[in-house]
């Protein structure tokens, strides 16, 4: 059995933030060959990818009320860099979907993103407004191809993303 370290992100959800950065720094102070315990409201599939880069398996296990708990230990094989942020595009299209997901619970908006996306013909775009900045989402989208721009509005409340089809 692996030696773990616990973390509950579930009352980080209810306040309505994102729980990603908790994760990254805890993943931070592991120490060689232990691993990490995470608890949910809702099974953390765009969360698998993430920590499949980084060099971790998973175990999940669905506790009451539909929350879980998903144990992850480190795997014997090298760690993957992320890759390079997208650069922008010279000419985007004016988007052919428009989504507002601010009142969606993850992982609601990324699969509606994803299913939005791929609606989309070659090259063209479709916008999607959001509460928080769709980590989990960017590593599903560059699997399948697509570009992506995105950024808080100026007040901070509001995530833009654009997301383009490959041409």
């Amino acid at each position: 059995m692996t030696d773990c370290i616990d973390l509950d992100v579930r009352p980080i959800l209810r306040a309505g933030n994102e729980p990603f950065s908790a994760i990254m720094a805890a993943l931070a102070q592991l120490a060689p060959g232990q691993g990490l315990r995470l608890y949910a409201p809702f099974k953390p599939v765009p969360l698998f990818a993430v920590m499949a880069e980084k060099g971790f398996a998973y175990a999940e296990r669905e506790l009451d009320r539909g929350e879980w708990e998903v144990l992850f230990t480190p795997e014997a094989r090298p760690v993957l860099s992320a890759p390079p942020p997208p650069q922008p595009f010279d000419d985007w299209p004016e988007p052919k979907i428009m989504l507002d997901n601010r009142d969606l619970d993850p992982p609601e908006p990324m699969v509606r993103i994803l299913g939005a996306a791929e609606q989309l013909g070659p090259g063209e775009t479709l916008s999607a407004l959001l509460r928080r900045e769709p980590v989990f989402l960017f590593p599903q989208l560059e699997k399948r191809g697509f570009r992506w721009l995105g950024g808080f509005t100026p007040d901070g409340s509001t995530y833009e993303l654009t997301v383009r089809a490959p041409a």
